[in-house]
């Protein structure tokens, strides 16, 4: 299998290089270029044709925001995963609705780096915790309807009971272990709850399952 193609861009050279420098040793990852602005990352982008764009938010000429909305309308096939500083929940809320496929703070270990790098090349979005919390706080402070009884919401979403127990928990960040401590059950159960979920609701990942319930008020 060939390597994703990795291109960096951050206004800081020493980041940029840095991060270029470790990611490059990583295995199935491969870096082809770096740049320094919003509108350079557009212009390599162009000609070098990455699998992947690491992006930061805040930069001079063109943000990053910016430029992944103008890379992924020029590449459909490419993916944008934000790397930055920033845990602002406007950033985060601007960055998805760019087309980007993952958020990420720097302070991230190189090979967990490397493998968010992997997985949204193949589609399945990254959030950091923290920018996880952010996005979920942002979210529950918008308003909504009334509340629906349990069982009436669980019936209309085609899900059991504890299937509806298990995304509320999901939507909140927790991880397969603490879903499993609170509710008194095994991680493999758990885990057997999550995959039924994301195929019930139709939805790839975690995060588009914690989005789901958050736009259709589950909590």
């Amino acid at each position: 299998m060939s390597d994703i193609i990795v291109l960096v861009v951050d206004d800081q050279r020493l980041i940029r290089e840095g991060i270029a420098s470790l990611l490059d040793i990583q295995e199935g990852v491969s870096v082809a270029g770096t740049a320094e602005d919003g509108q350079e990352a557009v212009e390599k982008a162009l000609v070098l044709s990455p699998d992947v764009v690491l992006m930061d938010v805040r930069m001079p000429a063109m943000d990053g925001i910016a430029a992944t909305e103008e890379i992924r309308q020029q590449l459909p096939n490419c993916q944008v995963l934000m790397l930055t500083t920033f845990d602002d929940d406007e950033y985060i809320i601007k960055s998805l609705q760019a087309g980007a496929g993952g958020y990420l703070l720097k302070d991230i270990p190189a090979a967990d780096l490397a493998q968010a790098v992997r997985m949204v090349h193949a589609g399945i979005y990254q959030l950091d915790p923290t920018a996880m919390r952010s996005l979920i706080g942002r979210l529950e402070a918008s308003p909504g309807p009334s509340k629906v009884p349990s069982g009436d919401l669980a019936s209309q979403h085609e899900l059991t009971e504890r299937e509806l127990e298990v995304l509320r928990l999901i939507a909140t960040g927790a991880t397969n272990r603490e879903i499993a401590a609170e509710l008194f059950v095994s991680e493999g159960t758990v885990k057997n709850h999550v995959s039924s979920i994301l195929g019930r609701l139709g939805v790839r990942d975690r995060v588009q399952a914690a989005l789901y319930a958050h736009e259709h008020h589950l909590l």
